[in-house]
């Protein structure tokens, strides 16, 4: 009875369910190409074949209503139906980052308890390494595709192993596609668990509903265009919030889906001019290296097919901006921001779009057009770039724009440009953190407002600007690296006897992660001009403190790529705290006396 009442409560938010996708992708897309990965095509028809019989067989299974299942694995139109299915039955799906160490995704796991694990060729060392942690509540492990297209060894393993593995192909059931769908809710409405971090950069589970990521993705099919007619390549992965959202909202409007495993610029490049792509996503390190090939690859000119592209994970420079402009001349290029991260100056192009985001709102919060010679503050005004660099000065913000029509903005503060906490309510704000009690608000967040994190203000036109974030959050590469985490390894080092870990901002990975170290007594720092010491048990060098964060297990993004030699106190407070921010303005002068390379 009790779980009777929580599923009328999670369809009563509005009866909103993501596998209602599934009768326009049969009716649109029935006969013609729906997804394409590899050499594996399917129709619109064949597609939701596919979901309906996985989630049948899943039924079959024993999978109930409530129950998680974690999926660890690279980018498929397997991964789609997975997410649909799982969703289809009334169960939770939650994306586990293939990135992970094995630390990382333990702790991820327990903390959802999942009773089933799926997986790909990419993370099947997941399924031997996790047995050894005796993880019971996992009662089914199933590989994607058939197990016959695994390697000899692991096959051999599996067959002497005590946890069986399922090919998820085998659970498909025949089954005849229906006009009348049964949809299952599972408690509270929660249809994913997509994983941020906390500010110990330990995994944080976000509780996401149905109606959160229907109406995300219907912000995006209406603002930023996305048509039927799109022929989406899927460049961002499907554990992430962003790569989730994007490709809901073209599940949504019965688009083409063109799927890539992971991103790989060359592999982007051909994808575009073989399928004519009209839409995909980037992160600023991905727009870099697409870049980059594409000046190398003098012969391709198929940008032209791009109409759309957007990006997230962290600002783009004002040079990459400029330079996808003029190679993907007929798109739009959108910009997705989750937090401040350097004032950028002269970022202001035709025909793009900007938009906040962040895994606790489920993607987007705030859209805006920028233009060449204007920056668009409300709709029929416009202000010189010499007036937005001079608020980009006084105010020492960013720009992001109006929020989407369905969601509400605030800030903490009172009158234009009062700096403050950014505050948001909506239906797009997630549940809860999952194994936690449902969201409840502060006395200074209420009548049910989320504390972003973000530090920032509202202008006369209703402009929300970033100003900095609550945090010290580091976003490299699209990527969360927390300092703290960085800090406690390399504080094990017996050279090290103090650090600071900041990002200072890339044009290709938007922040890069930089040491600031002290040395304990009788250490040397050795670089490329300095003579190695007699003992080189006590040197320090950039690659000898790179290689102690691997045997570490310290994830590679998370290492830092550069690490200064600090010849004073760090700075303090009057009450002792750190001043992280002058650390970081001082790491950022030192590294422009460095050689160019870096």
């Amino acid at each position: 009875m009790e779980e009777q009442q929580h599923q009328e409560r999670g369809r009563g938010e509005g009866g909103g369910h993501i596998c209602q996708c599934l009768s326009q992708i049969g009716r649109i897309r029935r006969d013609s190409v729906f997804t394409i990965f590899e050499n594996r095509r399917k129709t619109g028809l064949q597609f939701v074949e596919s979901v309906q019989s996985l989630s049948l067989g899943l039924s079959n299974l024993g999978l109930k209503t409530g129950d998680i299942v974690a999926i660890a694995a690279l980018n498929s139109d397997f991964y789609l139906e997975w997410m649909l299915a799982v969703a289809y039955v009334g169960a939770i799906l939650s994306p586990l980052n293939y990135r992970w160490s094995l630390e990382e995704a333990t702790s991820a796991l327990l903390l959802l308890k999942p009773v089933m694990l799926v997986f790909d060729q990419s993370c099947a060392f997941w399924y031997f390494d996790l047995q050894t942690y005796n993880l019971s509540f996992l009662r089914w492990h199933v590989c994607l595709g058939d197990t016959a297209n695994l390697p000899f060894d692991f096959v051999h393993h599996i067959a002497n192993s005590a946890a069986a593995v399922i090919p998820s192909e085998s659970l498909k059931t025949s089954v005849q596609v229906s006009s009348s769908l049964e949809y299952q809710w599972a408690p509270e409405g929660v249809v994913l668990i997509c994983f941020t971090s906390g500010t110990s950069g330990r995994p944080k589970g976000v509780a996401i509903g149905h109606t959160a990521l229907i109406v995300q993705s219907l912000a995006k099919i209406s603002i930023v265009g996305y048509s039927k007619d799109d022929v989406y390549l899927h460049t961002a992965p499907l554990c992430h919030i962003g790569g989730i959202s994007s490709g809901m909202a073209m599940l949504m409007i019965a688009s083409c889906h063109v799927i890539l495993p992971k991103f790989e610029s060359r592999s982007v490049l051909e994808a575009i001019e073989q399928h004519h792509v009209s839409s995909l996503i980037t992160v600023p390190a991905m727009m870099a290296d697409l870049i980059s090939c594409i000046r190398s690859c003098k012969s391709w000119k198929a940008g032209i097919f791009l109409k759309k592209i957007l990006n997230g994970g962290g600002q783009l420079s004002a040079e990459l901006i400029r330079d996808a402009t003029e190679i993907f001349s007929n798109a739009k290029l959108i910009s997705a921001y989750e937090h401040v991260i350097e004032i950028c100056r002269g970022m202001l192009v035709s025909n793009n779009l900007l938009y906040t985001s962040m895994t606790e709102t489920c993607s987007s919060l705030t859209f805006m057009t920028l233009k060449q010679s204007s920056c668009r503050v409300s709709e029929g005004q416009y202000r010189s770039i010499s007036e937005v660099q001079s608020d980009l000065v006084n105010h020492m913000g960013v720009c992001v724009g109006k929020p989407a029509p369905h969601v509400e903005l605030s800030v903490s503060g009172n009158g234009s440009f009062s700096i403050g906490r950014i505050l948001t309510r909506g239906p797009h704000v997630m549940l809860k953190y999952w194994n936690q009690a449902p969201l409840k608000i502060s006395d200074s967040q209420c009548q049910g407002w989320l504390d972003t994190g973000d530090i920032g203000c509202m202008d006369d036109y209703g402009d929300i600007w970033l100003v900095g974030r609550a945090n010290d959050r580091i976003k490299s590469g699209g990527e969360n690296v927390y300092p703290e985490e960085v800090e406690t390894i390399l504080m094990q080092h017996p050279g090290v006897s103090s650090i600071v870990v900041v990002g200072v901002p890339d044009a290709r990975l938007s922040e890069m992660v930089v040491a600031c170290l002290q040395i304990k007594e009788n250490w040397m720092w050795v670089n490329q001009n300095s003579h190695p010491p007699e003992r080189k048990e006590l040197q320090l060098t950039n690659e000898s403190l790179y290689n102690y964060c691997k045997e570490k297990k310290l994830t590679r993004f998370k290492i830092p790529k550069i690490f200064i030699p600090w010849r004073r106190p760090f700075p303090l407070t009057s009450t002792g705290k750190l001043r992280r921010d002058e650390v970081r303005r001082e790491a950022i002068l030192q590294l422009h006396l460095y050689p160019s390379k870096l």
